[in-house]
């Protein structure tokens, strides 16, 4: 592993030795993070599939409906029947934070009116009670269709973060710590170099001064 280009001095190990330390407990916390975000994700995806399956059944089922009205009505009393809706219905959208992932909060507002003939924008004379229940079972699935909508946004941003803390962890793992570690031993033994060099002429300067007394 490449060292950093350091002068081998006490002041830069110092230094280094506070930055390998500060490295290696946010390579602790990201480590948590990844971890505890895996965890959050998988349960998301599994919910995501549980919707999914719910949604897709009852959207068959809907449509189905729709294609046998479609057989027994004419395309223009269809089209006529729901032409004009009587619900509007808006979407409010705000976001939780989730481990750092600002995951979206999909909120609906509908209207007032709880009739439960309000969803139906027609008379039942010239319409099959097949659109009465695919019109019905829309109805049912939509807040479950916006919800799959939240928990598969949600998994998205969630492996987007997953993907960046991963390469913030190999990053300190496998390039940072192990860099910072190889420059502590490389300034660490250039320092004990030093040491033992100096110590070296000290002691031949002594004995230098100590023959030059002995000759007096």
């Amino acid at each position: 592993m490449a060292r950093l280009n350091v002068n081998p001095t006490r002041m830069e190990l110092t230094g280094l030795k506070s930055r390998l330390k500060t490295a290696k407990r946010g390579h602790k916390l990201l480590k948590d993070k990844q971890d505890e975000l895996m965890k959050k994700f998988i349960d998301y995806v599994k919910r995501n599939k549980e919707l999914r399956e719910v949604v897709e059944k009852e959207l068959t089922a809907a449509f189905k409906n729709f294609l046998i009205a479609r057989a027994v009505m004419s395309s223009e009393v269809l089209e006529e029947a729901i032409m004009y809706p009587t619900q509007k219905i808006n979407l409010e959208m705000t976001t939780k934070n989730i481990m750092s992932v600002n995951s979206p909060v999909f909120n609906l507002l509908k209207e007032e009116n709880k009739e439960a003939s309000s969803i139906y924008p027609y008379g039942f004379v010239t319409t099959s009670g097949e659109l009465d229940s695919a019109i019905y079972s829309l109805q049912e699935v939509f807040d479950k269709l916006i919800e799959l909508a939240q928990v598969e946004k949600t998994c998205q941003l969630m492996a987007n973060e997953i993907e960046k803390t991963r390469r913030r962890v190999n990053a300190l793992e496998y390039v940072m710590i192990p860099q910072l570690i190889e420059t502590v031993k490389y300034i660490t033994m250039k320092l004990d170099e030093n040491e033992r060099g100096n110590r070296v002429r000290l002691m031949k300067v002594k004995d230098m001064m100590e023959g030059q007394r002995a000759n007096v």
